[in-house]
């Protein structure tokens, strides 16, 4: 090892220069832009129009717009280029519109099961009235 060099080799002007490049680097790094949150985007409006095949807005309206309302901001936030907001907020979405879907299923059974009570209502009054049977 000769006198001018440091102990990692090369010159201390090198080393200075080597160490701006890599603090350069790590700040342009940090600097760059993140990738809109496509998949998050795509998942809440595939959500939304399944929420929209099953009638949401007929049984879970309220859910329903709320999700459209945070699928719309998080298009302004990535317009906007703030990716992390604009993920929340499609993820929000997302799960608004699974609840719509989820509350239109309840409402749905619980239609199918109304009726069948009715149904096994009438059918046993009309076997206890064969039968002779009084209620």
């Amino acid at each position: 090892m000769n006198a001018r060099s440091p102990a990692y080799g090369g010159s201390p002007l090198r080393t200075a220069v080597s160490r701006v490049s890599l603090t350069g680097l790590l700040i342009l790094g940090a600097c760059a832009s993140t990738p809109p949150p496509t998949s998050s985007l795509q998942g809440a409006r595939e959500a939304i129009a399944n929420a929209e095949r099953v009638e949401a807005g007929r049984y879970a309206s309220g859910e329903l717009a709320e999700a459209r309302t945070k699928l719309a901001s998080a298009d302004t936030a990535v317009s906007e280029q703030r990716m992390p907001m604009a993920e929340r907020l499609a993820d929000e979405s997302r799960v608004e519109a699974e609840l719509a879907s989820a509350k239109t299923a309840d409402v749905k059974a619980t239609a199918v099961n109304d009726e069948m009570r009715r149904s096994n209502g009438t059918l046993v009054e009309e076997m206890q009235r064969s039968s002779g049977d009084k209620p």
